[in-house]
């Protein structure tokens, strides 16, 4: 039987690794990516875009909408020959963020996805669903790799404290 911290602990890391493949075309993935926004600036001197209002980004079956996004890509590396520029380094999305992906979906005011450290973070009351469970705090982070996530909430708010709603019997089937 599962003590509720262990029931808590796994429940943390299925509901989180639903970040992973929504993350899955700054990782290379053959799959075409799409974003429609109010408005596009490229700002090629940061290796930057930004896309401003009602964003929808999507790729396969991973959709995330905010507010604004910032894509900084990889500087082109002219002695290998390479085109590095599709290359995602790091994304910023802010205002109201979603990410869906089948029955998962994480809410917050921003997310934050670093490439090279291979980290995620969705911050602003964060909140992460699968199916009827559900886990909150100020802030998620995932660490990709290690599929660990963290769950912290606002030190200087006392009384707020990270959240979780558990349905043991939500993955059964009728």
């Amino acid at each position: 039987m599962c003590t509720p911290a262990k029931t808590l602990a796994v429940l943390a890391l299925v509901l989180l690794t639903g970040i992973i493949p929504s993350l899955s075309w700054a990782e290379e993935s053959d799959d075409p990516i799409f974003v429609e926004a109010d408005r596009m600036i490229s700002q090629e001197e940061e290796n930057s875009i930004l896309f401003i209002g009602n964003v929808d980004a999507r790729q396969g079956e991973v959709t995330i909408r905010s507010g604004e996004m910032t894509v900084f890509y990889a500087k082109n590396d002219t002695n290998s020959g390479k085109n590095t520029s599709s290359q995602v380094k790091r994304l910023i999305c802010k205002k109201n963020v979603e990410i869906l992906q089948d029955d998962w979906l994480g809410t917050g005011e921003r997310m934050d996805y670093f490439a090279k450290e291979r980290k995620v973070i969705l911050s602003g009351n964060a909140k992460a669903w699968e199916g009827q469970n559900m886990v909150s705090g100020t802030t998620i982070t995932y660490y990709l790799d290690e599929k660990r996530s963290i769950i912290e909430r606002d030190q200087s708010q006392e009384k707020e404290r990270v959240k979780a709603v558990l349905h043991p019997d939500s993955d059964k089937k009728e």
